[in-house]
Order: C-alpha cells, then structure tokens, then sequence
C-alpha cells in the first residue's frame, strides 16, 4: 500500500484509494465513525492531484484548510434538495469524514512521521469546519461545471438526461437563462489568472540529503563577506539615520564613506553618483529586500524589527538568500534607456527557482552547458521566439547568458553555490540521438525532446547539430561545474518545504515510529541514503536488539500486506553487513512474518524454491495472492483476472487457501472475490457489485 503516486500512475492510483476508502469505511463502522465514502475518496483525490507532494499520508492545516473551503466547494456539487430528479441523500459531513480518515492513517500506521501530530491535524479541522458549508453554498467558490450544473438543477433540468443538460446549455448560450453572472465573472476570472486549483501542482519528488547541524551552518555562514557586509550596512544606518537623497539613493560623501567601510572594493575615483557603485548599490538594495534597513522621509534606517536576525549568521544569511529572488532590477535590469533587458529579467524569479532546484540533491555537480541549456529551454517555452534570425536568437541567448552568470555571481558570493572545473560526469552527456528511443509524448516542445534524445528528433539535422556540439563542449575538457554549498542546500530545502514540496533530510526520522520510518524509507529513499537513516534510527535507541524489534513488530501489525512487504523488503536492503539477510531467514519460523520473510528471500534469488518445504511454497504462493488482490484495489479488478485465469486461478486459490497463512481475514476475503469470479454466479454478482457503487457515488453529490 503506497501513499504516494505519480501524476501519470492513474490505474495505481485509483486500486490504492479504492482499497483505502473500503478499509477506512470498514474500520469506521467498527469504530462508530463518521465516514462517507465518496468524500474520502474525494480528499485522497485532492492530495493526489492538487497538491504538489501528493503524499496521501500527510495532512499539514495548509491541506486541511484548501480540501474543506477550496477543493470540495470547487468540485463537489450538492445540488438542492427540493431537486427531485435526482436521488435523495443526505449531506455529507466532510468534516467528520476527514477526522475520521486522518484518525484511521494513523491508526493503520499510514501517517507521515514528518505531518503534525494527530491532535494538531484535528484541531486545523475544527478551527475550519463550521466554515466549510459556508464555502460549500458560496458560488464564488464554484468550479465552472459545478455553477452551471446546480443553476441547471435549480431552474427544473435533469442533470442526469445529457439531452435536456444539452437544451439548457444551448439556451445558455442564447442568453435565455437567467443566473448568478457576479459568482460566474468571478470563477472564470480564477479560471483565467490560474488561482483555480489544478493536479499541475505535483512537483518532482527529491532525492534526500545530509546536512550538518545547525551551529555548523552558522558558523559558515558568520564567515560569509555578504553577511558582514549587510550586517555593517545596517549597523552603519543605525537607529538615527543617513540622509539620502530625493530619489532615494545614498548621496556621494556618505557613499564613500561606506564603500571604505564595507570594503566594497567599488572605484570611487571620478564617479560623481552613487549609482555608478555597483556593489554598494546593490547591497543597498540586498538589505532593503532583506527588511534589514528602510528609507522614510529622506534617511535610510536600519530596521528595529531585524535586530534578531542580524545576531544571528544563519538567519541572517537565509534572509538574504531568499532576498535573491527580488533583486531582478537592481541586479540585470537596463542601467538607462540604451540598454534593454535581456530574456531572463521576464522570467527572473521562475528561471531562478528552476535553476536552484535543478541543483538540490544532485549527487553530481551540473556542469555549465547543461545548466545553460536547460534554461533556454525554459525560454523557448515561456516566451516566443518564432520571430527573428538565427543571428538574432543568439544575439538574445547570449545577453540572456550574460545576465544568468551575473545571477550565479551573486550566489556565488553569498555562498549558496561553488564553482569548479573538472570533467562533466557521464550522466549529464546527450543519449546517441541515433539511437531509437523512446516515442516523444503529445505536445512535446522539440527542444525538450532533444535535452532527452528522444525519437523523432533524430532526423532534425539542426536537433542532431546542437547535440553534437553540446556533447563535444561537454567532453572536449574541463568545463566549469556547479553545485550547491551546504548552505544553499539549507535554504532551498526550507523553499521547497514551504511550497508544499517534499524534501527529505537524512536524519529527521530520528525520533519517527518504527513503521512510519520504514515506510518513508521505503517509499522515498535511495539504498545510499537509507542505510544512513536506519543506522541513525537504530543508534538513537541505544540498544540494537530492542531497536530491530520494534521494526520487526512495525512490519508484523503493518494490516497491508504490500506495505508490510516493502517494509520488510527495506530492513533486507538497509541493515548492514548481511544482517538484513539473517534476520529474513530467522524470521522463516515466525508463524506470522514466515510469508512476508518467505516471498522477500525468493524474490531476491536468496532462497531457491527447492530448499523450501511444501508447507512454505503455500505460504508464498498465498502471500503472492493476497497482494495481488491489494494491488488490484481489492475489487472488480482482482475479480477480473482471477476470471481470466480461469482453472489455473482456481487452483492456485485452492491452494493457498489449504495453507497455513496467518492473515485469516485477507484469505476470507479471496475466498469471496474467487467465488464471485470463478463461480457460476459470478458475472451477474460482480455486475450488481459494480451497480453498487456507481450509486453510492450518485445521489446530490457530484465531482466536476
């Protein structure tokens, strides 16, 4: 049981969330719970597509707040009860509903150990709950479908009758129907400005990384010249004051006092204006972004508020990190009406987390032609560049070129980046264009598929020629490389965490439960990286013995079975020196952990089949079976292939049903799902099964 899924794994998605809401509905009956099933279906559906880690297991009140007065007023219709087309039902308590599944992820040990305790994911649900119908009344908050779906439901139309739904939208578009065009104007202008939520919020998930701890990080950055520069600048303002000038510039006496301060190294001979100072203007502006100073009323200031951060180094360089991002003018913008920005000042800010997020988490530093080239394939898909010469292209490449190596000066300084020179690692070299690759997807910018040498592209001579010279410029000798400090790793994790992102940081599962840390594990880390983790984990307990145990017993009370599986799979791969292989062949005898010890050692060639006893091929073959019908949602989908195996399936069922698998409930389940599939009722049974549930799903409530 996965809780994460990429964009693209719909048909795994939607096995997983089946299988989760039919367990979630289960438990909360045994629990006397509130639980609608269509509205939990619809909150693992929001954190799936609309939200950029898609992690089903973490709720953070950031989720809360958007599912409850956002996502489900956007897309679930509850059209009025004085409706009677359609059949009645009462209105789901979505609230309830969602303290029910955040009660049951952790209950069923499926919680992120990095959310918030259940108690504080609880409380974000009532600090919003008496909100929520509110919202879901509020026709502003509407998605397109959804207005036009309940005005037609309100004026008499059958919703459900595509042919009267289709007499409503042509007098519609005629202007004969009267509705709410305030709530319309303002859902089609979220609709134009991109404030609508949208499944194109998932981001690529990154790799772990290790940092040192904090005192570290602030003692290198205490080193930082930016750092002392800032902090004298602000110091130099102090609380009384320097007089600028009208336009808010530093006038030419104090500016040469500060350049000597500072220690700038601007050249002061001839210049007759402060702005003619680069580096103190600049600084200027850094510490003005950085609410570090402010100018009132003719004097710069330096800002009461900021006297914390300016003792402490680490804070202080992380302000003025994040100041980077709105420096677009001070630092490539046109000096006077000769000059004209080049391509990045349009896209500044998107270019630059681009490039910053490219770098986290390389294991490999980014040599510069393919950095350089992979911004201007941001450009080529941001702006338009049909028009123009060749010539000019590059004219416009060039400028553009200049201003980004302007941007990773300034990182540079600060001590986010270092620059080196050396041989570009082979994973960052052209595939063969010659080569058949994959098929290009639908709408793929050429220029993309060219960074990724799929087919198509091949036969481009002008595609095939930039390869070849980016592959020659890459291999021809060093060529400068660029990665991230330890800093700026810092501060771009702290970007992406507050973006909703997923950043995993070795060591921060630490103090996490033995089944949430293996199912990060599982499910996030790289083999590297989660050896390292589990090392942590198992010495921050002191006692390895009782440390192994608790994992042990994390996978034993793990209720999914493929969970349970990966789990243990994690404790094979992660523990050192062979220990995970001896724990598996221990665990053989364990009456219930043998078919999870049993299916790992032969799916790894550790076990050949021979060497195990009759007794325990069932057990494999049972475990092997059992997954399966999770992997299928435990539903129409299990039934339809076991129906397609036909004598073979039951057979196999026969089997492992004649086995000694502890999971009695999970063999009773394929006992049923094998009787509906293989039996002579079958077809007609599964038919009224799936009738079942398209009507639980039907009813006033509708997902548009």
């Amino acid at each position: 049981m996965r809780t994460r899924f990429e964009p693209e794994a719909e048909d795994e998605f939607e096995a997983a969330c089946g299988l989760l809401v039919d367990r979630l509905v289960r438990w909360a009956g045994e629990q006397g719970l509130p639980a609608d099933g269509f509205t939990a279906e619809t909150a693992l559906d929001y954190r799936h597509r609309a939200t950029a880690d898609g992690r089903l297991g973490l709720w953070e009140p950031r989720h809360v707040e958007e599912l409850l007065l956002s996502w489900l007023p956007q897309q679930v219709t509850e059209l009025p009860q004085q409706v009677t087309e359609l059949p009645g039902e009462e209105r789901g308590d979505a609230p309830g509903t969602l303290r029910t599944l955040l009660r049951y992820l952790h209950a069923a040990q499926l919680a992120d150990p990095r959310g918030p305790s259940l108690q504080d994911s609880l409380a974000a649900v009532d600090r919003v709950a008496e909100q929520h119908l509110a919202a879901m009344t509020d026709r502003t908050r509407w998605g397109l479908a959804k207005f036009w779906a309940t005005t037609a439901a309100e004026q008499g139309v059958d919703v459900q009758d595509g042919a009267a739904f289709q007499r409503f939208a042509d007098r519609a578009q005629r202007g004969e129907v009267v509705y709410d065009q305030q709530a319309l104007a303002t859902i089609m202008e979220r609709r134009l400005t991109g404030r609508a939520l949208s499944g194109e919020a998932r981001a690529e998930p990154q790799l772990p990384v290790m940092l040192p701890p904090d005192d570290e990080l602030c003692r290198r950055a205490e080193a930082s010249t930016t750092v002392a520069q800032l902090r004298g600048l602000a110091e130099w303002a102090g609380q009384g004051g320097r007089p600028v000038t009208t336009t808010g510039r530093l006038r030419m006496a104090e500016a040469r006092e500060l350049v000597d301060v500072l220690g700038t190294g601007d050249k002061i001979e001839g210049v007759r204006s402060s702005a003619d100072l680069p580096r103190l203007g600049l600084l200027v502006e850094w510490a003005k972004k950085a609410r570090l100073v402010r100018v009132v009323k003719g004097r710069l200031y330096a800002v009461a508020k900021a006297r914390p951060v300016l003792a402490d180094p680490l804070q202080l360089w992380l302000r003025a990190f994040d100041a980077c991002f709105e420096l677009r003018q001070a630092l490539i913008g046109a000096r006077s009406g000769w000059h004209v920005e080049s391509m990045l000042f349009d896209v500044y800010e998107d270019v630059l987390d681009d490039v910053l997020n490219t770098l986290y988490s390389l294991p490999y530093p980014m040599p510069w032609p393919r950095l350089r080239d992979t911004v201007h394939l941001a450009y080529r898909t941001s702006l338009q560049l049909d028009a123009g010469s060749d010539l000019q292209h590059r004219m416009w490449f060039e400028h553009a070129d200049r201003d980004l190596r302007a941007v990773l000066d300034l990182l540079d300084d600060l001590g986010a980046i270092e620059r080196d020179r050396g041989m570009a690692d082979p994973v960052f070299l052209d595939i063969d264009l010659s080569d058949a690759g994959p098929e290009p997807l639908a709408d793929m910018p050429p220029e993309l598929a060219e960074l990724l040498g799929v087919a198509g592209e091949a036969t481009d001579p002008a595609a095939r020629e930039r390869a070849d010279a980016r592959r020659e410029e890459l291999t021809a000798g060093p060529v400068e490389l660029i990665r991230l400090t330890e800093l700026g790793t810092r501060a771009v994790r702290q970007r992406l965490l507050a973006a909703g992102r997923d950043a995993p940081l070795v060591g921060e599962l630490a103090q996490a439960p033995a089944a949430g840390l293996l199912g990060v594990l599982a499910e996030e880390y790289d083999p590297d990286a989660a050896r390292t983790e589990l090392a942590g984990w198992i010495t921050a307990r002191g006692e390895p013995e009782g440390a192994l145990r608790q994992l042990t017993d994390a996978v034993r009370t793990m209720t999914f079975r493929t969970r349970a599986q990966a789990m243990l799979d994690v404790l094979l791969a992660a523990l050192p020196d062979g220990e995970g292989e001896q724990l598996l062949c221990a665990l053989r005898g364990d009456s219930v952990l043998a078919p999870l010890a049993l299916n790992a050692l032969v799916h790894h060639e550790l076990l050949p089949p021979e060497d195990m006893t009759d007794a325990e091929q069932l057990l494999v073959l049972a475990e092997s079976l059992l997954q399966f019908v999770e992997l299928a949602g435990g539903g129409d989908g299990a039934e339809e292939t076991l129906r397609a195996q036909g004598p073979q399936a039951r057979d196999a069922v026969a089997a492992a049903l004649d086995s000694a698998h502890p999971d009695r409930a999970g063999l009773d389940e394929l006992r049923q799902l094998a009787a509906r599939a293989l039996g002579t009722r079958s077809a007609r049974t599964g038919r009224a099964r799936k009738a079942r549930r398209s009507s639980d799903k039907s009813g006033r409530k509708r997902r548009r």
